[in-house]
């Protein structure tokens, strides 16, 4: 005799429920071109702003931009995109120099791009950065 379906239980249809109108919004918080801009890397010099927004030892985030930029203690200037390597979600929080993406936890140091927590295992990408004219200027041919 074959065995008789169970009927569902208030619990499994009120989870199911609550989960359907999601799967139609088409949230994507992660993957490639996932985040504010969209994109990996600047495809064009940016100004960012001034020389004198990067403390030494520091670090300041642009999200608008997807651009993080450091300055060494001796003055030098780093600059990294913000687009985490593990699915490509914008970095949006700068806590101290330690860069924390807000989908999955992955940390970053934000003077060196190296990943200081996983998920990630691939440092950030680093982009050419230089002053000019007393601003912060990022991306190719910076």
């Amino acid at each position: 005799m074959p065995a008789r379906p169970t009927p569902a239980s208030r619990r499994t249809v009120l989870r199911g429920a609550a989960v359907t109108p999601l799967a139609g919004l088409g949230l994507t918080a992660c993957g490639p071109g996932a985040g504010a801009a969209g994109a990996p890397k600047p495809t064009a010099p940016v100004q960012l702003g001034a020389e004198s927004e990067v403390a030494k030892g520091g670090a300041t985030l642009y999200r608008e931009h997807n651009v993080v930029v450091s300055r060494d203690d001796d003055g030098t200037l780093k600059a990294y995109s913000t687009i985490c390597t593990h699915a490509g979600c914008a970095i949006n929080r700068l806590q101290g120099t330690t860069l924390i993406c807000p989908c999955h936890g992955s940390e970053f140091d934000a003077r060196t791009g190296k990943v200081l927590q996983a998920p990630a295992t691939e440092p950030l990408n680093e982009l050419p950065v230089k002053v000019a004219k007393g601003r912060i200027v990022a991306g190719p041919e910076a």
